[in-house]
Order: structure tokens, then sequence, then C-alpha cells
């Protein structure tokens, strides 16, 4: 174990589930850009998506892991907001808009949804 690793107080568990989630997540949002190529609309549905998702797993769970390795790690990996500015300058502010505006409803959305089948 390297020097660093020993100087902190690592949280194993915690790593794990991040580093296993993320590699799926990306896993995922490589595959849906092979499968529909050459449009800033497919980081759209990814993005949109992935926050609904996020929306219904808090909704779901407070424990620490599923959260750690679902929402962190799954679907941290699968969203891409960074790409998502890229595509800004290609497809202008209206996809800026319609990327914050989706996302911010689709948590909601996602959230909502889930408290009321919890009912």
């Amino acid at each position: 174990m390297s020097l660093v690793m020993r100087d902190l107080d690592v949280d194993r568990a915690a790593l794990t589930a991040v580093s296993a989630g993320g590699g799926l997540g990306a896993l995922a949002r490589y595959g849906l850009a092979v499968a529909w190529p050459g449009t800033p609309w497919t980081v759209w549905a990814v993005n949109v998506t992935g926050c609904f998702l996020i929306g219904v797993l808090y909704t779901l769970t407070d424990r620490r892991i599923p959260r750690l390795f679902l929402g962190t790690g799954v679907l941290g990996g699968y969203t891409t907001f960074s790409t998502a500015a890229v595509q800004i300058f290609e497809a202008g502010l209206g996809y800026l808009a319609a990327t914050l505006i989706g996302a911010l409803l689709a948590a909601w959305a996602g959230s909502a949804l889930t408290s009321v089948f919890r009912r």
C-alpha cells in the first residue's frame, strides 16, 4: 500500500462502491453515444434520464453505500454535464436552457413519482 493510502483514513467500502459504479455508468453512457452518435440530444437524454433516476434513488433510500454506488458511481458516471457544456457551443443557448430545465424537472419528477408510488 502506498504511503498516501496509509496516511489517509480511507473508507474502502465507499471507494469501491463509487469506483465500480462509475465504471458501469460510463459504459452505459458510451453505449448510448455509440448507438446514437453525432447529436447533442443524446447527451441531453442521458443527463435528463440520469437526473430522473437520481430523484428516484434519493427518494427510495437514505442508505450510504447504495447511494454512493448508484448515485455517485453509476449515475455520476452515466451523466455527463461537462460534455453538455461543450455541446452548448454546437447547439446554442436553447440547448443550455433545455439541459438545465430538463435536468431539474427530471430530478423533481423522479422524486415526486417515487413518493406517490411508495404510499
